[in-house]
């Protein structure tokens, strides 16, 4: 016993750590995703450096949160789905995973929308069909496609957000007037001004990012030959709670900063020339003008198209994975179309409703923004019905949320719960 107790066991090499990389920080990518670009874009645009603290606050909160819902997948072997079935009525949970194919179906459609508008920036032709051709590509590569060699595949796309970094060493920054931005919250009690920061919250803290976290950390274990649901296993407990909590925090980080770069361009380029509203992709796509020149359009459709391509496989299966959880279905991207039909029936329903919505006469970059609002308002019983599974002894056993993810988790929940009702009472 002595000589088990003194060797290593759990430690891991940070090169070991690097290749464990897995639903923490694949979710914060996901995260910045073509909605997520639009309402940083516009609220730089409109409110300057006064809303760079938005994403300072919600850094924290959206790790509390997704930290739990990966926590709960781990501990239990279930998705957040197939958990809420242990704790809630049906028709509770039902209401739920209705709103969140809601919220993601308008998501998933403002999402191809923009891709579609992203591509004929660069190629000119059809936005629309662009768009159809977005979609059948995103349904065959979810279905034929192990998801984890298309994300491989796709995270390269990503790396053109970067060039919102750049921006920033090639204009002049009031470097004060951005801390103050950053650190002292300001709001303006008008609900164009609410809607916004509604949005931001919304497209930062998502409800289907929780399913989608939970779910994979589930296929994780799964596919470990020596995983096994914590509460059955603790003896894992210390090594895999402290991978998720380090890889959501690194994940959320990455996500946040990007936020961050996004928002203070804008500023610094469309604002600071008096453009205080973006309605088409050609306007967001300006902010990039000063590091990218004559290719600014082009940085800006690889970044819009990249994410979206990346985001379409986690809003539908999210989707798919609450849907089956649900109903006890067999789901996971990584079986094949024989072994899990319905699941996959769930995600082309998903992408078809959502190329559906994508051609409503609003425009995409518009369509992006309200997407996020409805993500922000739909959040908020989510969060609650999450919160409280993560609290429950019954179902977590001995691994129920620590104290740092209960506070914030339930600030979290505060603070979207006010936003939206200040919207509301503002409108």
């Amino acid at each position: 016993m002595t000589v088990a107790h003194s060797q290593p066991g759990p430690r891991r090499s940070p090169g070991t750590l690097f290749k464990r990389l897995g639903p923490g920080v694949i979710t914060g990518a996901a995260d910045d995703d073509p909605s997520g670009i639009a309402t940083y874009s516009q609220a730089g645009a409109q409110a300057g450096f006064g809303l760079l603290w938005t994403v300072v606050l919600t850094w924290p909160l959206m790790v509390a949160v997704q930290s739990v819902s990966g926590r709960i997948g781990r501990v239990t072997g279930r998705g957040l789905a197939g958990n809420m079935v242990k704790v809630f009525p049906r028709s509770v949970v039902t209401l739920l995973v209705l709103l969140l194919f809601v919220a993601n179906t308008i998501n998933l459609g403002a999402d191809l929308a923009a891709m579609g508008a992203a591509a004929k920036l660069v190629l000119g032709g059809s936005g629309r069909l662009y768009t159809l051709g977005f979609a059948v590509f995103s349904l065959l590569a979810i279905v034929f496609v192990p998801y984890h060699r298309y994300v491989g595949l796709l995270k390269w796309f990503t790396f053109s957000l970067l060039a919102y970094v750049g921006v920033v060493f090639a204009v002049k920054i009031d470097w004060q007037a951005v801390a103050v931005g950053a650190f002292v919250p300001r709001v303006e009690l008008s609900g164009e001004a609410l809607t916004l920061v509604v949005a931001i919250f919304g497209t930062t803290i998502s409800p289907y990012l929780f399913f989608w976290q939970s779910s994979q950390e589930v296929e994780d274990e799964e596919a470990d030959p020596e995983g096994a649901p914590l509460r059955y296993h603790p003896e894992q407990a210390a090594r895999e709670l402290n991978r998720i909590g380090w890889e959501t925090w690194v994940g959320m980080a990455i996500s946040n900063l990007v936020a961050f770069f996004i928002m203070l361009t804008t500023a610094v380029t469309l604002h600071a020339n008096g453009q205080t509203d973006i309605r088409t992709a050609e306007q967001a796509a300006e902010a990039l003008r000063p590091i990218a020149g004559d290719l600014a359009f082009l940085l800006f459709s690889l970044g819009l198209i990249g994410t979206g391509l990346l985001a379409v496989p986690v809003l539908a299966g999210s989707v798919a994975y609450a849907v089956g959880e649900a109903r006890g279905w067999r789901i996971g991207l990584e079986r094949p179309l024989n072994e899990a039909r319905p699941f996959y029936v769930v995600i082309a329903l998903a992408i078809v409703l959502g190329v559906g919505v994508g051609f409503t006469p609003l425009d995409p970059i518009k369509a992006l923004l309200w997407s996020a609002v409805v993500n922000g308002i739909i959040v908020v019983p989510i969060m609650v019905a999450m919160m409280i599974m993560a609290s429950r002894r019954k179902l977590m056993g001995r691994f129920v949320a620590a104290r740092w993810q209960f506070v914030l988790g339930w600030a979290a929940t505060a603070v979207m719960t006010a936003a939206a009702v200040a919207m509301f009472a503002t409108m």
